[in-house]
C-alpha cells in the first residue's frame, strides 16, 4: 500500500507566512511584509519547518497563478515571484495556487457549486464546480456606484462606508452573485469576516483554517486547469 503524501501548506499573508504540515496540530507562522520576495520566503521558512516531515508542498499566493507558477508579479509583496522556481528552493514537489482558490477548496462540502469570498486588504474569490477549483476575479466587476467589488468591499471600502453600510453592501453583492451564478452555497472568509455579526442570506462564514485542509487537497485529487 502507497505512504499517504505528507504536505506542507504555506499560506502567504500580507503580514504573517502561516504554516501546517500533515500530522501536525498547531500552525507556526513567520512574518511576511511589503518587502518580501520568493528567496525570502523560502530562506524564513525552511528553519521553521525544519523538524517537520513533509513529501510535498502548498503555496497559497495572493495573485494570479496560471500553470501552476505565479503569473503576475504581487502589489503588496517584493518583487522575482514570476521567475522563482520553488521546487528547486524547497527541494521537494511544489504546487502554486492562489489563496482564495486554496482556502476555497479547503471550505467545499463535497458537492455542488460553491462560491468563496475573501473579505481582507482586497477581495478574493473563487468558484469550485463538482469538486473542481476555477480562480476568479470578482473583484473587477463594477458595482452600480461605478466602484469595483474590491472598491466595495475590500478595507477601503469598509473604512469608507463603515461596518453598517459595507455589511448591507456585502448583502446585495452576495444575493447578486448567487443568482448570476447559480451556486448552490456561499462561503464568506478572509480576515475581514470576523467583523459581520451573521453571515449574509444564503451564505455561511469560513474559517481561515481551511486554507490549509485546501493545501492538502490540492494533493488528493487530479490537478486542475489554472
Amino acid at each position: 500500500m502507497a505512504t499517504k503524501r505528507r504536505v506542507l501548506v504555506v499560506d502567504i499573508g500580507g503580514n504573517n507566512i502561516k504554516l501546517l504540515a500533515s500530522g501536525q496540530k498547531t500552525a507556526r507562522k513567520v512574518p511576511s511584509g511589503p518587502h518580501l520576495t520568493p528567496r525570502q520566503l523560502v530562506a524564513r521558512v525552511r528553519p521553521v519547518v525544519a523538524d517537520w516531515k513533509y513529501d510535498a508542498v502548498s503555496i497559497g499566493y495572493p495573485g494570479v497563478v496560471r500553470d501552476n507558477r505565479v503569473a503576475i508579479e504581487p502589489v503588496n509583496l517584493g518583487r522575482g515571484w514570476t521567475r522563482f522556481d520553488f521546487t528547486k528552493a524547497f527541494k521537494r514537489p511544489v504546487r502554486v495556487i492562489n489563496d482564495a482558490a486554496m482556502q476555497a477548496l479547503g471550505s467545499y462540502t463535497g458537492s455542488g457549486r460553491m462560491l468563496f469570498l475573501g473579505l481582507g486588504t482586497g477581495l478574493g474569490s473563487a468558484l469550485v464546480v463538482d469538486g473542481v477549483v476555477c480562480p476568479a476575479e470578482m473583484s473587477t466587476l463594477y458595482w452600480k456606484n461605478g466602484r469595483t467589488l474590491e472598491e466595495l468591499l475590500g478595507i477601503r471600502g469598509l473604512e469608507r462606508a463603515g461596518k453598517k453600510r459595507w455589511r448591507t453592501y456585502l448583502e446585495q453583492v452576495v444575493a447578486r452573485l448567487r443568482h448570476a451564478l447559480q451556486v448552490d452555497d456561499v462561503v464568506i472568509g478572509g480576515g475581514n469576516a470576523k467583523k459581520l455579526k451573521v453571515a449574509p442570506v444564503g451564505a455561511r462564514l469560513g474559517d481561515n483554517a481551511n486554507a490549509f485542509e485546501g493545501g492538502f487537497r490540492l494533493w488528493e485529487r487530479p490537478r486542475r486547469r489554472r
